[in-house]
């Protein structure tokens, strides 16, 4: 794949034009999320994340708080803005993220050892937090890994809290994430879509 990253933990694809027959609500991929989301859900953004022994990287626990949009609009209720890859983002109001769905493909097994999501059973439903109670959360609710074998599909609450170790040892670990989401538009945005 010519889209794997090279020095960053992960490369946002904006283009993903041999994606789209599996991307589509009819498609392999699109397809779990329309079972949840309806016809309408369609893939606003996607990372293909990549760890190795090289790159061998963690992320503590947070939720997913941006969209990728087609330009920025300066609206009430949307901000901070970010460009990260070259593809705009902004942080919307928190229903928008409510209301969206994550999958991640696994492209490798993904064992205990070898990096597995973390996720907080039940987090979705408290809204957006503030980032000072995230601890208390993960020590009220708990977490749980997400195991797979390569081919598997995990589907959650984007605004799930999450979190992801280093791989021990370390091996390669390669997800296409991808989020969907089956409103027209972001408010008074527009997806820039994948």
């Amino acid at each position: 794949m010519a889209l794997l990253p090279t020095s960053r933990p992960g490369v946002r694809i904006g283009e993903g034009q041999q994606l789209q027959p599996f991307l589509d609500h009819a498609g392999p991929i699109g397809g779990i999320a329309a079972s949840v989301l309806g016809e309408q859900a369609r893939p606003v953004r996607a990372i293909l994340f990549d760890k190795t022994a090289g790159r061998n990287w963690a992320l503590g626990w947070h939720q997913d708080r941006t969209i990728v949009v087609k330009e920025r609009r300066n609206t009430d209720g949307y901000g901070p803005w970010t460009v990260k890859s070259g593809l705009i983002q902004v942080e919307p109001p928190f229903e928008i993220l409510e209301r969206m769905v994550t999958l991640r493909v696994h492209l490798d097994a993904v064992e205990e050892g070898n990096a597995p999501l973390r996720i907080v059973p039940g987090s979705h439903r408290l809204g957006r937090l503030p980032e000072a109670e995230i601890a208390g959360v993960v020590a009220t609710f708990g977490e749980r890994l997400c195991l797979a074998e390569r081919g598997d599909v995990w589907l959650y609450a984007t605004s799930i809290i999450h979190a992801s170790l280093a791989a021990d040892p370390p091996r390669r670990r390669r997800v296409l994430q991808v989020d969907f989401s089956a409103d027209a538009t972001p408010g008074p945005l527009a997806w820039r879509g994948v």
